[in-house]
C-alpha cells in the first residue's frame, strides 16, 4: 500500500513540474506583450502600407524565444497569434488584380503597335520621295565646298539628342549634331519647323504611349538653309571655340522608331504624327465611361476620373476637374502636365485604385443634411436661413489607395478635395494628387 501511494505521489509531483516547467515566466511574457502592442500600433497607424516597424524586429524576437521555449503556454499561444496578425498586416493590403483591371495596358499596347507600323512605313515612304544625304561624315568644309551643291538638299540626321545637345548660341537656338573632328550641323529650334512636330510628338507621349520619355533621339529629316559660325560646346566650356556648321531647318522628327511626326504650315498647330487624326476613334471604342450624370457622388466621380486617366480619355478628365482650376492659360498648362504625371504612375507604379466613403463638409451656405438643426427649424425658418447664408458650397474628401500589378498597396493613402456649388455637380479640387 505505502509503495503505490508513493508511486502515485512521485507521478502527481512528476506531471507538476512539467506543467509548472510549461508556464513562461510573467515577466518576459509581459515585457513581449509590450512590444507587441506598440507593433500592432504601428501597423495600424500605417494602414495598410508597407513602412519601417521600429518594434517589429524586438517582437519578433521576444516572441520567438517564448515560443520555442514554453510551446504549451495558453499565454504565449496568444502573443504568437497575435504576432502572426499584425505580421500580415505589416506587409501591406492585397487585392486580387483581375483581366478589367489591367485592360488598359493592353489597349495601350494594341494602339502602340498599330501606330507603329504606321509611322514607320511613312518614315520609309517620306526617305524614298527625299532622297536625303546620309553620309553625313565628315561633313562638308565650308571653305572647299560648293555652297549651291548643299544648300536646300535634304539630309537624315540620326541619333539627335534633345534636349542634351541643345544649346543657346549667338546666332539662335540649336541642336549641335558632330564634333570637330568629323565636323557640326546645327538643327534650328526658333521656328515653328521644329516646334510643330515636337508637339506633336508630346501629344503622341500623353495620348498614346507615355512610355516614349522626354529625353529622345530622334532622326530628323531637314533641309540645309545655310552656314553659321557657333560655340555649341559654350554653355558648358566657357573657352570652347567657334566653328562652323550648317543650318539645318527640320521637317520631320521621327522618335523612338515608333512615331513620326511632321511640319505642316498650314495646321494651326504646325505639325502631326501619322495617325493622329485616327487615335480619339480607335480609343472611343474601348472607353468604358463617356460621361459624367448630374447627379454623381464624389466617390463615383472620383473612379470616373481614374479610369478617364487609365484610358486615355483627356476629354473626360478634363471634365472632371472643377473649372476654375483650368481657366487661366498656366491652369490648363498645369492640367495637362500633372495627365502626363498620372500617366506614367499608371504606367509604372500601379494599375487600380479603391476609395473610401467620402467626408462631406458643408463651407458656406446652409447644412440642410443636419438633422438635429432641420428638427427645430419650419419651413419658413429654413427658407430666411437659405437666403441670408447664401449659396452652399461643399467639400468632399475621399482617400484613395493606389495597388499595383502584383495586387500589393502602393505607399498609403491619399487625399482627394472635391467641390460642389448650390445644386450643381460635383468636381475634383485637387486633380495633381498621387493616387
Amino acid at each position: 500500500m505505502i509503495k503505490h501511494l508513493t508511486a502515485l505521489l512521485f507521478s502527481c509531483l512528476f506531471f507538476a513540474t512539467q506543467a509548472f516547467a510549461a508556464m513562461a515566466p510573467i515577466d518576459e511574457v509581459r515585457k513581449a506583450n509590450i512590444f507587441l502592442t506598440d507593433f500592432e500600433k504601428e501597423v495600424a497607424r500605417a494602414d495598410g502600407a508597407s513602412t519601417r516597424f521600429f518594434n517589429k524586429q524586438e517582437t519578433l524576437t521576444r516572441v520567438h524565444r517564448l515560443a520555442t521555449q514554453y510551446p504549451d503556454d495558453p499565454a504565449v499561444q496568444d502573443l504568437v497569434r497575435r504576432t502572426k496578425q499584425a505580421l500580415m498586416r505589416s506587409k501591406g493590403n492585397y487585392i486580387e488584380i483581375t483581366p478589367e483591371m489591367l485592360a488598359y495596358k493592353h489597349n495601350e499596347a494594341n494602339l502602340r503597335n498599330m501606330l507603329k507600323a504606321k509611322n514607320q512605313k511613312a518614315w520609309q515612304e517620306l526617305i524614298t520621295k527625299t532622297s536625303p544625304i546620309t553620309q553625313i561624315f565628315p561633313a562638308p568644309v565650308p571653305e572647299k565646298a560648293d555652297l549651291e551643291q548643299y544648300y536646300g538638299k535634304y539630309i537624315l540626321l540620326p541619333d539627335v539628342r534633345y534636349p542634351e545637345n541643345q544649346f543657346l548660341g549667338a546666332t539662335g537656338e540649336f541642336i549641335h549634331v558632330g564634333k570637330p573632328s568629323s565636323g557640326y550641323y546645327f538643327i534650328a529650334l526658333d521656328g515653328r519647323n521644329w516646334l510643330g512636330p515636337y508637339e506633336a510628338i508630346k501629344r503622341y507621349r500623353s495620348l498614346v504611349d507615355a512610355s516614349l520619355g522626354e529625353n529622345l533621339h530622334f532622326s530628323v529629316l531637314g533641309k540645309i538653309t545655310g552656314l553659321v559660325m557657333e560655340s555649341p560646346e559654350a554653355g558648358r566650356d566657357k573657352r570652347s571655340p567657334f566653328v562652323w556648321g550648317w543650318i539645318v531647318q527640320p521637317e520631320a522628327l521621327y522618335a523612338g522608331e515608333r512615331v513620326l511626326a511632321c511640319y505642316d504650315a498650314s495646321k494651326e498647330q504646325s505639325g502631326f504624327f501619322i495617325g493622329e487624326d485616327q487615335v480619339e476613334s480607335i480609343k472611343d471604342s474601348w472607353y468604358t465611361v463617356k460621361s459624367i450624370p448630374d447627379n454623381v457622388g464624389p466617390k463615383e466621380l472620383m473612379e470616373i476620373f481614374c479610369t478617364a486617366i487609365k484610358e486615355k480619355n483627356f476629354k473626360l478628365y478634363q471634365e472632371c476637374i472643377y473649372p476654375d482650376r483650368s481657366a487661366s492659360e498656366t491652369g490648363s498648362s498645369l492640367l495637362r502636365y500633372h495627365w502626363d504625371l498620372h500617366q506614367a504612375r499608371f504606367r509604372e507604379e500601379y494599375v487600380h485604385v479603391v476609395f473610401d466613403k467620402p467626408q462631406i463638409t458643408v463651407l458656406k451656405g446652409r447644412d440642410t443634411s443636419n438633422d438635429l438643426e432641420n428638427f427645430f427649424l419650419d419651413e419658413s425658418q429654413k427658407a430666411t436661413l437659405d437666403k441670408i447664408s447664401g449659396e452652399r458650397e461643399e467639400m468632399a474628401i475621399v482617400m484613395s489607395r493606389a495597388f499595383d500589378q502584383n495586387g500589393k498597396q502602393r505607399g498609403s493613402k491619399n487625399s482627394h478635395e472635391l467641390r460642389r456649388k448650390g445644386n450643381g455637380r460635383w468636381y475634383v479640387n485637387t486633380y495633381d494628387v498621387r493616387f
